[in-house]
């Protein structure tokens, strides 16, 4: 029916599709575990759940060979600086995932000392609640930032210039705290 069919052998897409592909078949976590989660993330690369299936066996100690940070657990007030300095010194484009309720919010512990969600510091693309998650809830997490946020991402000349623009824009979002004195 279509071109496809009339010419055999020939592969019919964008630049930036195929960039897409491979950078969504190919992702290679920075891990930040600071807690307890990060037990359920260690589980997500063992033999059980076993993340080499789908390309990401390859956890990076070094920020500048990593494309997703996942920060899983508690993140204390002088822990933060750190975590922001490894996000800035891994590559474009890059990806957070906030693994637990204590990196998305703050969990339990609701102090001076937590940080009240790493979205105060850190632009987050997607959460994986629960306390602790599960690892195939990490894995569907990963899926759906991969089908969603990473297979569409624009590959070109100004993408460094694109995403400065969509972390001001993310980080000057509202705090949660913020949110509830809103609606008050």
């Amino acid at each position: 029916m279509g071109i496809e069919d009339k010419l055999p052998g020939v592969l019919l897409g964008t630049v930036e599709g195929v960039f897409g592909w491979l950078r969504q078949a190919s992702f290679w976590p920075a891990t930040m575990g600071l807690a307890c989660c990060a037990i359920e993330m260690m589980a997500f690369g063992a033999p059980r759940f076993d993340s080499g299936r789908w390309g990401q066996e390859v956890f990076r100690a070094s920020p500048r060979q990593a494309d997703l940070m996942i920060v899983s657990g508690r993140v204390s007030q002088k822990m933060a600086p750190v975590i922001r300095q490894v996000y800035d010194q891994m590559p474009e484009p890059k990806w957070v995932l906030s693994m637990g309720a204590c990196a998305s919010s703050g969990g339990l512990f609701n102090n001076y000392a937590v940080v009240q969600g790493c979205d105060h510091f850190l632009p987050v693309d997607i959460y994986v609640p629960g306390c602790p998650p599960r690892p195939d809830m990490l894995i569907d997490a990963i899926f759906k930032l991969k089908k969603g946020e990473v297979q569409h991402n624009p590959a070109g000349k100004h993408i460094e210039a694109q995403a400065r623009a969509a972390e001001a824009q993310a980080l000057g979002a509202p705090s949660t705290l913020e949110m509830k004195e809103l609606t008050r």
